[in-house]
C-alpha cells in the first residue's frame, strides 16, 4: 500500500510485482465469474447490469457476501464511485457481523479514487471500536481471508493493520508528524518491515536523517519481522540510498579533514583562555574547534 512522490522517490516506494499480476487478474476473473453466477446476473457494465446487482441484493438472499461481491466487481470495472455508493445505500440491509468487513470494502475504495479524508476517518472510526472493545463483535480473534486461504487475525494485529494504514493516508497529505506518531505506536503494538520502512520514510521526509538510517538499518540487519521479505529489504537499502543523497557531509568529517594536531588545538585552546575575559564575545572558530577537540583526539 505504499506509493511516494516524483521522481526517484517513486521508484523507491513502488514495490515489483513480478508474476503476481497474473495471479492477481485469474484471482479477480474467478471472483467476477463466481458472483455472476451464485447470483444469477449478467456480465458487463450497462445500466440494465447494474440494476440487477440491485435487485439480487433487495431480494435478501446472502445480502452481506452480494454486496461485498457486487462492490469488488464494480472497482475491477473502474466504477468506484458507484460501489461507494452502493455500499453506503445498501450496508443497512446488512447483518451486523458484516459491518466491520464492509468498512474495510469501503477503506479499499476510497484508497482506489484518493479520498483521503474519508479514508482516514474511517481508520479512526475502526480504531474507537478496537479502544471500546467493540471490534471483532467482542471477541479476541477474527477469520480473515485472502487469495481464498483462510487465517486468523488477532486484535493486536489488526490495530498495527489499521494504524499502519492511517500513518499512509497521512502522508498522502504530506503531515508527516502525524504519519510517523501513528507508525511508531504500530511498531510498538507489532513490528514489522514494511511500517518500518514507511516510518524512516517520514523521518527523511522530517529531514531527520540519521533516526531514519538506524531505523532503516534494523531491517537490513532482520532486527524486524517481515525483514526477510526480499521487497522489504529493497526498499530498505533504496531509501537508506536516497538518505544519503540528501545527507549533507557532517561538520566533524570536514574539521577532521583539516588534520589539525593537537598541540596546535591546545595552544589555540590558551590563546582563547586568555583573550576570553578581554572579549564579550568568542570567535566562532573557538567554539567550533573547542567543540570538536575531544572527538578529533581520538
Amino acid at each position: 500500500m505504499e506509493k511516494s512522490n516524483s521522481g526517484s522517490n517513486k521508484k523507491i516506494m513502488m514495490v515489483g510485482k513480478g508474476s503476481s499480476s497474473s495471479f492477481d487478474d485469474r484471482e479477480r476473473e474467478r471472483e467476477r465469474e463466481s458472483f455472476h453466477a451464485v447470483y444469477k446476473v449478467p456480465s458487463g457494465d450497462g445500466p440494465y447490469v447494474r440494476a440487477k446487482h440491485a435487485q439480487a441484493i433487495n431480494a435478501g438472499d446472502r445480502v452481506d457476501s452480494a454486496l461485498k461481491d457486487m462492490a469488488v466487481v464494480m472497482k475491477q470495472l473502474d466504477r468506484t464511485e458507484e460501489a461507494i455508493e452502493a455500499v453506503k445505500s445498501f450496508r443497512g440491509l446488512c447483518s451486523r457481523n458484516a459491518q466491520e468487513s464492509l468498512d474495510n470494502v469501503l477503506i479499499d475504495l476510497y484508497k482506489k479514487c484518493g479520498k483521503v479524508d474519508e479514508q482516514i476517518e474511517l481508520l479512526r472510526q475502526k480504531l474507537r471500536l478496537i479502544y471500546q472493545g467493540e471490534a471483532f463483535n467482542g471477541k479476541p480473534t477474527k477469520t480473515a481471508r485472502s487469495h481464498g486461504k483462510k487465517f486468523q487475525v488477532s486484535i493486536k494485529q489488526e490495530t498495527s493493520r489499521i494504524l499502519g494504514n492511517l500513518g499512509w493516508a497521512y502522508m498522502q497529505k504530506t503531515n508527516y508528524m502525524a504519519a510517523e506518531v501513528v507508525y511508531r505506536k504500530a511498531q510498538m503494538i507489532d513490528p514489522d518491515a514494511n511500517k518500518a520502512c514507511n516510518l524512516g520514510l517520514c523521518l527523511i521526509k522530517q529531514a531527520r536523517y540519521e533516526e531514519a538510517r538506524s531505523v532503516l538499518e534494523e531491517v537490513l540487519q532482520a532486527k524486524v519481522a517481515g525483514s526477510e521479505d526480499i521487497r522489504s529489504r529493497n526498499r530498505a537499502e533504496e531509501l537508506l540510498l536516497d538518505l544519503d543523497s540528501r545527507q549533507p557531509p557532517s561538520l566533524l568529517s570536514n574539521i577532521v579533514s583539516l588534520q589539525l594536531e593537537d598541540e596546535f588545538l591546545h595552544g589555540l585552546q590558551e590563546l582563547e583562555s586568555k583573550l576570553g575575559p578581554l572579549r564579550p564575545r568568542r570567535l566562532p572558530i573557538f567554539e567550533e574547534i573547542s567543540n570538536f577537540k575531544d572527538q578529533l583526539a581520538c
